[in-house]
């Protein structure tokens, strides 16, 4: 099925199942099939990087059960963001040096950047689990409160506490700016998409930069799906008990995947909006109002993604292996 407004190409997916990221300099886009990263280089090029991507839940039919796609595709989600910033740092300071291609990074495909990136997603995952959910617990602990409902919900205003104060602190760092327009940026143009649109820079330009299923509102799903289950553990006594609700980190990520996937499809109903609202609040201090050519480079990571024609009224797109 072909959507109106969006040009030619195969456009036969759920728009729910497109999403995006930004990176340095640029926009990730993911959809069935494929991510596509799209840097604006220092020479004024977009340099535009397609990979071909099948998610685990749709090469094994049980991973699509509701909960576990969600577990499985936030890990999934982490390994291709982390590999996106890698590819947008190094293609960010990148010049065309003519047709031959030269200069353009490469997707990093060795044995040593597999493990790097493994690594780092590893990494990643341990610290946040270790921030923001075991030191919350540790501290409810030494605070002396004893009853189970008491108990998560203490640990849950500190691991909400550490949230806030996580976002403020992200917001002050002055070379994240150019990264929240981005933002604003990806957003844009997949409201554009999502509403049929022509993607053009004109029609990105009029949507909001508050989109109700960004990766922000649902870190704030993640934060307080967590205290509804845990309260269902009650109060951990023993290091046991501790790593099983470690264990139950999976859960709470599937829980919030199927929350915001919810919110995405019924974001019509007033009620919906409401609950979602502080969420989109929050995407003030992570998203900016991107410039035109930053909603460039979104809608060319957008159009690749969707297998679509690059805008004629872009600058010239440079893809792996070929400067234009």
């Amino acid at each position: 099925m072909r959507r109106p407004g969006t040009g030619a190409g195969r456009l036969d997916t759920d728009p729910l199942t497109v999403g995006g990221q930004a990176v340095i300099e640029g926009v990730m886009m993911r959809a069935p099939g494929a991510v596509v990263t799209a840097v604006r280089r220092a020479d004024g090029t977009i340099l535009v990087h397609k990979k071909p991507f099948r998610a685990l839940a749709a090469r094994i039919a049980p991973l699509r059960l509701p909960i576990l796609r969600g577990a499985i595709g936030l890990v999934e989600s982490l390994y291709i963001g982390v590999g996106s910033l890698m590819y947008s740092a190094e293609a960010a300071m990148e010049e065309g040096d003519g047709a031959d291609g030269a200069g353009t990074p490469a997707e990093p495909e060795d044995t040593k950047s597999k493990w790097i990136l493994g690594g780092t997603v590893f990494v990643s995952l341990a610290l946040g689990i270790l921030i923001f959910f075991y030191l919350p617990l540790v501290l409810t602990d030494r605070l002396g409160v004893r009853g189970g409902v008491a108990f998560n919900l203490v640990d849950g205003a500190i691991r909400l506490l550490f949230f806030f104060v996580y976002l403020w602190a992200v917001t002050r760092w002055k070379e994240m700016r150019r990264v929240f327009e981005y933002h604003g940026a990806e957003h844009k143009s997949i409201f554009a998409y999502e509403a049929g649109l022509p993607l053009t820079v004109e029609n990105a330009r009029k949507m909001t930069r508050f989109h109700p299923r960004c990766g922000t509102s649902f870190l704030l799903i993640v934060m307080i799906s967590s205290i509804v289950v845990f309260i269902f553990l009650g109060r951990p006594d023993t290091i046991g008990e501790r790593l099983i609700r470690l264990a139950f980190v999976p859960v709470v990520g599937g829980l919030s995947y199927e929350a915001i996937r919810f919110s995405g499809r019924h974001a019509d109903k007033s009620w919906v909006r409401l609950l979602v609202s502080p969420g989109l609040a929050l995407q003030r201090l992570t998203t900016r109002e991107p410039s035109d050519d930053q909603l460039e480079v979104a809608l060319a990571a957008l159009r690749g993604a969707l297998d679509l024609p690059a805008l004629v009224e872009s600058p010239p797109l440079a893809v792996p292996g070929r400067a234009v």
